[in-house]
């Protein structure tokens, strides 16, 4: 696989043994920890100018989940791409690290899903949250399944995406909405993804969305949204991008009824890969909210 240009990814590369695979992670910074976790289809990559901003202050770790980024990309037949394997994943890593309080949590999309189920059972672990389009509840009533995650459901999106790299590719054109990604930060966000074998966990996710009842992670989540309000009291900034066509505003409305303490920033004229189309602003923002003692903008 083709490594990333270190100009846009000037990061030296780690890896743990994780569940048998190997977990790859970029660290770098001293002080409290702040791990971020990204979304699908993205990877690590998605933090590098955060990454920047915080670690001459923070101890930035980003992971990429199993059959995302640099991460291992194990066969769907030997390997259970499930929420809960993912948790489990995120679990053994931070205590293989030593990393058991003062956790800074920033989430995006499936991070969101999988930093908050970790959350729920360390609540105590937990000292601030930055919650970027993610969910960590059900669909919303008041939300219909968007057609194209619908679609990549099918046999035919499923095909598209593990012989197209339709996901991975469409979502570096469709996630930003204020800027235009450059050729060389879109081939960034797709390297890892770059054959048939390595676009596993990319349909995976998608085919792991609980929806129904009888769906393999519809009860964990059930237990998440069951649990949400005891951060109220924990200090959190969302900030979200209004584009978005699948986390939009009813996902929002969702998350401040939830916390409604959450300092919310909205971003009319952003979409779903909000860091892009907002990196300093948000970068920023992050920045001054992790580094008040008061945990109070």
């Amino acid at each position: 696989m083709k490594g990333v240009s270190p100009e846009l990814y000037p990061f030296v590369s780690h890896y743990e043994n994780i569940s048998g695979y190997r977990y790859h992670y970029l660290e770098e910074g001293n002080g409290e920890p702040v791990i971020m976790l990204h979304g699908n289809p993205t990877w690590s990559f998605y933090y590098r100018e955060l990454i920047q901003k915080l670690s001459p202050f923070f101890h930035c770790l980003a992971p990429d989940h199993i059959g995302c980024g640099y991460s291992d990309k194990p066969d769907g037949a030997a390997y259970p791409y499930t929420l809960e394997q993912h948790v489990n994943n995120l679990k053994e890593f931070l205590e293989k690290k030593g990393i058991t309080e003062n956790i800074h949590l920033v989430v995006h999309d499936w991070g969101g899903i999988i930093g908050m189920a970790y959350a729920i059972k360390h609540p105590k672990s937990i000292k601030k949250i930055v919650l970027m389009n993610t969910a960590a509840f059900h669909l919303p009533k008041t939300k219909k399944f968007p057609l194209a995650l619908r679609l990549a459901r099918t046999w035919a999106g499923a095909f598209a995406i593990r012989a197209f790299n339709a996901f991975s590719g469409i979502a570096t054109l469709e996630g930003v909405k204020r800027i235009k990604l450059s050729k060389k930060v879109r081939e960034g966000y797709t390297a890892p993804y770059n054959s048939w074998k390595n676009r596993i966990a990319t349909l995976r996710f998608v085919q792991d969305i609980p929806l129904e009842p009888g769906d393999p992670s519809y009860q964990r989540v059930t237990e998440m949204q069951e649990n949400l309000r005891q951060f109220n009291n924990t200090p959190t900034l969302i900030a979200w991008g209004l584009k978005d066509r699948v986390f939009d505003h009813h996902f929002l409305k969702t998350w401040i009824t939830y916390l409604p303490k959450a300092t919310v920033y909205r971003f009319e004229d952003s979409g779903h890969y909000i860091l892009e189309d907002q990196q300093e602003v948000i970068g920023n923002l992050i920045l001054d909210f992790f580094k008040d003692t008061h945990g109070k903008l």
